[in-house]
């Protein structure tokens, strides 16, 4: 199930998305979907979230579609954030809070196709039980059970494994964080941890099970503590 969220405080501009939104599910893709739709970033922020990707209109009341945004990104929320706007100057502004896409009004068709074409494919990546590393001239897969964190130092990314060995290679933790999927938190700008090994948190570290203790940005470890629980809601 791929969960939309529509955020726009202009009932037909909100309507008119869920409409191109619909016909383009009915025509390229057979997964199943829901749509929810919100009159402003408030009303977002209290849904108690989990959408995949969430459309974001700019010109709100308080908070508008920026600070929204901010807001997410702050308590660990990984949507796919596209934002719908009539403001061509903010585009630059997105890239502060990861914004996956930044769409006109009135919507072009094709611009929207593509987007979400490129959205499908970003999710099925998400899905997959393991990511494929590219070391050098050659390439490793990795599952994603077996990583209890990831680490970035300078320009490599340290994948640290369960059976204490740890993998290597260049790379932006960014991206990594797109390719992994909702078992893994964001504790700290250099970190990203597998919550399946999350054992506490602890004066500003996550405790791992083999005594390991990774640092947590002091902003987040109330955003740690609400994913942990969310995920086990969720049976993870």
């Amino acid at each position: 199930m791929i969960k939309f969220a529509i955020c726009d405080d202009e009932s037909l501009a909100a309507q008119a998305l869920a409409g191109h939104l619909a016909g383009y599910m009915e025509e390229h893709s057979t997964a199943a979907y829901s749509v929810s739709s919100f009159s402003g970033g408030r009303a977002l922020l209290e849904s108690g979230g989990g959408f995949d990707v969430i459309f974001l209109d700019i010109q709100m009341e308080q908070p508008d579609g920026m600070e929204t945004a901010r807001l997410l990104r702050q308590r660990g929320d990984r949507s796919l954030l596209i934002f719908v706007t009539v403001l061509k100057e903010l585009v630059f502004d997105a890239f502060q809070v990861e914004a996956y896409d930044y769409l006109l009004k009135p919507l072009d068709n094709a611009r929207f196709k593509r987007t979400l074409d490129r959205v499908l494919l970003c999710l099925e990546q998400r899905t997959r039980p393991d990511i494929v590393i590219q070391r050098g001239t050659g390439c490793e897969v990795v599952l994603l059970t077996s990583i209890v964190y990831c680490e970035v130092l300078g320009r490599k990314i340290y994948l640290h494994k369960q059976d204490g060995t740890m993998i290597d290679y260049y790379g932006r933790l960014e991206a990594l964080e797109q390719r992994v999927d909702g078992r893994f938190f964001k504790c700290h700008r250099s970190y990203l941890v597998n919550l399946d090994y999350v054992r506490g948190c602890q004066a500003g570290q996550v405790l791992l099970p083999r005594g390991e203790r990774i640092p947590v940005s002091r902003l987040r470890e109330r955003d740690l503590t609400q994913a942990l629980l969310r995920y086990m809601r969720e049976g993870g």
